[in-house]
């Protein structure tokens, strides 16, 4: 992902400022707060950072699990890829980290503009999300397993 970021990052029609910015945080900062509106994904250059989900225990009491730990490398935010939608989970900073924010209405027309960069990035985020997908029901699975035997469910099945 990175080797085609770089690419987009260098063209001087994706400007530094305007389409993207750099920038670092510290530990526990707060990047992503689930339900705000989102208009950008973030590539993480460094550190780790957590996604949490959000449950409701007995109708009073919240929690936010964490769902999982991205390392540098990493690519998130991307559900607001083609379109302005709330973020779908919180993301903090476990480290301190450095992260590009990218426009994706910037990065969206320059895709097109390019179609061969727009469908390496397209691809790439692609199998992220597959991969991602995959993890996500077997955390399910598990759960649910845990579930049924917990609450003695299975003498049903």
């Amino acid at each position: 992902m990175i080797e085609i970021l770089s690419d987009v990052l260098k063209n001087p029609l994706f400007q530094e400022g305007c389409a993207w910015r750099r920038y670092r945080l510290s530990a526990g900062a707060t990047i992503v707060k689930k339900g705000d509106p989102g208009k950008t994904l973030f590539y993480l250059e460094e550190g780790l950072v957590r996604v949490l989900g959000g449950a409701e225990l007995d109708g009073n009491k919240r929690v936010s699990p964490g769902l999982c730990d991205l390392e540098a490398g990493a690519v998130f935010g991307d559900v607001c890829l083609y379109e302005s939608r709330e973020r779908t989970a919180s993301v903090i900073s476990v480290t301190d980290v450095q992260l590009l924010e990218i426009r994706s209405d910037m990065l969206s027309v320059y895709m097109d503009d390019h179609p061969i960069q727009g469908y390496l990035f397209l691809k790439e985020l692609f199998q992220t999300m597959s991969r991602r997908l995959g993890l996500a029901n077997d955390r399910i699975e598990h759960l649910l397993a845990w579930g049924i035997k917990a609450h003695d469910i299975d003498k049903y099945l």
